[in-house]
C-alpha cells in the first residue's frame, strides 16, 4: 500500500532505497527479580557493558578521525562517551540493582526515566533537546546488555540505497553511513537542530526528522522515497511516482556535477563587478575543504570549538599552531579569526563560569561579555591570535558587540597583548586588522563609533534575525516564525552593508543568509561584496553570483525593501 508521511527536512535532496529497521532498545527491556547473592554478579555484567560501550565509542571515534568525518562527529562521539561516564548513569543503576534487586537493563531504564524528567524540566530548548543524547547513550548500553549489535550490517542491493528508519539515531551511528550504501535517514525525534540533524548536513545526506510515527507504521525492505526538499516520506511508491522522483533525483546530481565546472572561475558578476567568497571553518583540518573549492579565504574560523568537548583549556602555544597552520595553509589569503564566542547554546566544560544556570542564556554571558569578564582567558587567546599573523593574513574579528565600551576595551587589552610580545620578542604583524560582528539590533542601528574605530564588520544574520524577531529557532513551539525575509531583518542586513560602503568600511555577511542561493541575488542588491560560508556551498552561491547584474539588481532590490509583507518579498526575491 501506498502512503507518504511529512516530517521536518533536515537536509536537502533526494533518496531512493530500501527501507532499515533500527530497533528500539528501550521497548524490549523485561523487568525481573535477581537473588541476594546475584548481585554483584548483575552489578559486574553492567560494567562490562559499560565498559564494552566506552570502547565501541572510541574506535568510532578514531574512526571517524582517521576517515576524515566532519568535526561534529567526532565531537559528538566525545560528548557521548563523556556521558556514559557520567556518575548518573555509571553508578546510580548499580544502586538501583541493590535496593530493588532487579536486573540491570531495568535499572538502567529506570534511571533514564529520572533524567529525561530532570531534561524535560529545562525552558531552554537545546538543552532540552540534549536528553536525545542520554537516550541514545542508554540505547546502546542496554544492546551491549541485551547481546544486540548496534551494527548497521545489512548492505544494499545492487542499484539500491539503504534508508534507515529509527525512533532516533546517535552521532555515533551516523559514522557507519559511510562504510554503506545509506541514501538518506528518516527518525520519529529530533529537530533542527539536533545532532543527527547537523550531522546530515555535513555528510549531505538527505534526511527527515520529527516524523512522530514514521518507525512502527515501516516495514523492513519497504521501498521509500526521502524527499529532503518537501519533508515528505513516500511508502512503497508506485511505478509513475518512483519515476517521477528518480527523474528529479538524476536532475539534482547533475546539478552538483556540473557546479564543479566553475570551481576555478572568478567569482565577478556580468557587469563585471567582483565578488568575494570566503569560507566558514571550525578547526584547522576544515582548511582542506576551503582549499579544495578556491576560496578566496576564511571569512570566519569559529575558535570556540578548540574549547568545546573537552576538560582542558587550549593554552597559547596550541592555540597559535592551529592559527599558524590555517595562516601558512591559505598561503597570504585572508585568515578572520573570531575570538571566543562562548555562552547560550555553545558550551565547554572547561569554563565553568559560562555552565552556570541562567535565565536566558542567549541574553546572558556570552561571546565578547565573557571575555571582557575573564581578561587573563582572552589575552592568551588574543596572543596566540598575534604571534600567528606573523605567518599569514590573519584578521581579528569580534562577536556580539553592541557597545563602544566593549569596542575600546577590547582595542586595549589587544594593544596589551602586542606590548607582552614585544617584551618577550615574539614577532607579530603590528597593523593587523581588528573588525565587529554585527549581530545585535543596536549595533546594527548606532553603527558609528564603530565604523569609526574598526576596520572591517561581519553580519551575523542568525542572530540577528533572533535577536531582532524575539525568536529562539532551537524551539521548535515558534521556530516558525524565524523568518529572514522578515522586512525588519532586510532592512538592517542592508542598512548595515550600505553604511559601510559610503565609510568605505569592508562589510560581510557570514549567517545561513550568507549560504542561501535565494538570498544571493538579494544580498548583492543591497551592496554586498563580501560573502563567507560554508564551503559546501561555495560553488552554488559561485553560480548564482555569475548570473547576477549588480546595476540591476541595485534598483529592483531597494523598491523590494519599502515593501512592508515577508510573502510578498519572498515572492519577488524570488524573480530577481
Amino acid at each position: 500500500m501506498t502512503f507518504s508521511l511529512h516530517g521536518l527536512a533536515v537536509s536537502t535532496g533526494i533518496a531512493i532505497g530500501r527501507a532499515h529497521l533500527v530497533s528500539n532498545a528501550t521497548l524490549e527491556v523485561a523487568q525481573y527479580q535477581i537473588r541476594e547473592k546475584d548481585i554483584p554478579a548483575e552489578i559486574t555484567r553492567f560494567e562490562v557493558a559499560l565498559a564494552a560501550v566506552y570502547a565501541e565509542l572510541e574506535a568510532l571515534r578514531m574512526e571517524a578521525s582517521a576517515a576524515g568525518a566532519p568535526n561534529e562527529l567526532v565531537a559528538f562521539v566525545s560528548v557521548h562517551a563523556m556521558l556514559l561516564s557520567d556518575p548518573m548513569l555509571s553508578d546510580m543503576p548499580k544502586d538501583i540493582i541493590r535496593e530493588r534487586r532487579c536486573n540491570a537493563e531495568w535499572a538502567l531504564v529506570q534511571q533514564l526515566d529520572a533524567l529525561t524528567e530532570q531534561f524535560e524540566a529545562f525552558e531552554d530548548a537545546y538543552l532540552r533537546e540534549r536528553k536525545n543524547d542520554v537516550v541514545q547513550v542508554v540505547e546502546r548500553v542496554l544492546k551491549a546488555l541485551l547481546g544486540k549489535s548496534r551494527k548497521l550490517a545489512r548492505k544494499a542491493g545492487k542499484d539500491e540505497d539503504l534508508i534507515v528508519v529509527a525512533h532516533d539515531l546517535s552521532p555515533a551511528d551516523t559514522i557507519q553511513f559511510r562504510n554503506l550504501r545509506v541514501g538518506g535517514f528518516v527518525t520519529d525525534m529530533g529537530g533542527f537542530t539536533s545532532h543527527t540533524a547537523i550531522v546530515a548536513r555535513s555528510l549531505s545526506i538527505p534526511a527527515l526528522v520529527g516524523m512522530h510515527h514514521a518507525r512502527p507504521l515501516v516495514r523492513d525492505d519497504d521501498l521509500l522515497i526521502v524527499d529532503g526538499t518537501t519533508g515528505t516520506l513516500i511508502v512503497n511508491p508506485d511505478e509513475r511516482i518512483l519515476e517521477e522522483y528518480r527523474l528529479k533525483k538524476s536532475a539534482i546530481e547533475l546539478q552538483r556535477s556540473r557546479l564543479k565546472r566553475i570551481k576555478t572561475a572568478k567569482a565577478a558578476t556580468l557587469d563585471g563587478l567582483d565578488i568575494a567568497l570566503y569560507s566558514n571553518i571550525e578547526l584547522p583540518r576544515d582548511v582542506d575543504q576551503v582549499r579544495e573549492m578556491n576560496s578566496d579565504g576564511i571569512g570566519l574560523f569559529r575558535t570556540e570549538f578548540m574549547f568545546m568537548n573537552r576538560d582542558d583549556l587550549p593554552d597559547e602555544d596550541e592555540q597559535f599552531e592551529a592559527y599558524r597552520s590555517v595562516a601558512k595553509a591559505m598561503a597570504g589569503k585572508p585568515v578572520t579569526i573570531r575570538t571566543l564566542d562562548i555562552g547560550a547554546d555553545k558550551q565547554a566544560r572547561a569554563l565553568r563560569v559560562v555552565n552556570r544556570d541562567e535565565p536566558n542564556p542567549a541574553l546572558g554571558l556570552r561571546a565578547i561579555r565573557y571575555c571582557l569578564a575573564e581578561p587573563k582567558l582572552f589575552l592568551t587567546q588574543l596572543r596566540a591570535i598575534l604571534r600567528a599573523s606573523h605567518y599569514g593574513k590573519i584578521r581579528i574579528l569580534i562577536p556580539m558587540i553592541a557597545h563602544i565600551s566593549e569596542i575600546e576595551q577590547t582595542l586595549a587589552l589587544i594593544e596589551t597583548a602586542k606590548l607582552q610580545l614585544r617584551d618577550a620578542r615574539q614577532k607579530f604583524d603590528p597593523v593587523i586588522e581588528v573588525g565587529g560582528m554585527i549581530e545585535i539590533p543596536a549595533a546594527a542601528l548606532a553603527l558609528g563609533p564603530f565604523i569609526k574605530r574598526l576596520d572591517f564588520l561581519s553580519i551575523g544574520t542568525n542572530d540577528l534575525a533572533q535577536y531582532t524577531l524575539a525568536i529562539d529557532r532551537t524551539d521548535e513551539a515558534v521556530s516558525h516564525l524565524y523568518d529572514p525575509f522578515h522586512p525588519a531583518v532586510l532592512r538592517l542586513v542592508a542598512g548595515v552593508i550600505q553604511t559601510g560602503a559610503r565609510a568605505n568600511v569592508p562589510v560581510s555577511v557570514c549567517g545561513e543568509m550568507a549560504g542561501d542561493h535565494l538570498m544571493t541575488k538579494l544580498l548583492i542588491g543591497m551592496g554586498l561584496r563580501y560573502f563567507s560560508l560554508h564551503p559546501a556551498q561555495l560553488l552554488e552561491i559561485k553560480q548564482q553570483v555569475l548570473m547576477s547584474n549588480a546595476s540591476q539588481l541595485a534598483t529592483r532590490v531597494s523598491r523590494i525593501l519599502r515593501l512592508d509583507e515577508p510573502d510578498r518579498i519572498r515572492e519577488l526575491v524570488l524573480k530577481l
